[in-house]
């Protein structure tokens, strides 16, 4: 088992890393070349800028049983494709069975926006949120 984490925008990488650590499972930042990371445990990979390169360089390391830290839903498909188990920063495992409605929510999202319509971003990140990505994270690495 090896943890992906998508570097670009995430806000739990160092929550990742450390209970990478704490479990002594490799892990791999993957960013592009916007984002700049130097963690001692974990690896980095760095793309070129440029729409998802950092999205296929993770699709194309990830194999099964991998763990993947992204807010993708288009990512998280790919990587259930290849029997990884990715999980968002707040602590959503997406599976087979709940990957359709977040990519059609996404699409339904995109539509709206070109349409010209405003849509609510997220609200600001708190720590519960990440109190919650870590229970998740140390869960399914539990049970992967």
């Amino acid at each position: 088992m090896k943890i992906y984490i998508d570097g670009d925008g995430c806000p739990v990488v160092n929550i990742t890393v450390k209970v990478a650590k704490e479990y002594n499972i490799p892990c791999t930042i993957v960013t592009d070349t916007s984002h700049i990371f130097n963690l001692e445990y974990a690896d980095t990979i760095t793309v070129e800028k440029g729409a998802d390169s950092a999205d296929l360089k993770i699709a194309n390391l990830v194999k099964k049983g991998d763990i993947v830290v992204t807010q993708d839903y288009g990512l998280g498909a790919l990587c259930l494709g290849k029997g990884a188990t990715p999980i968002n920063q707040n602590g959503l495992v997406y599976t087979n069975h709940n990957i359709d409605t977040l990519l059609m929510t996404r699409y339904i999202g995109k539509k709206e926006r070109m349409a010209g319509n405003h849509l609510k971003g997220p609200k600001k990140r708190n720590k519960g949120q990440d109190i919650t990505f870590e229970k998740s994270l140390r869960k399914l690495i539990e049970t992967v």
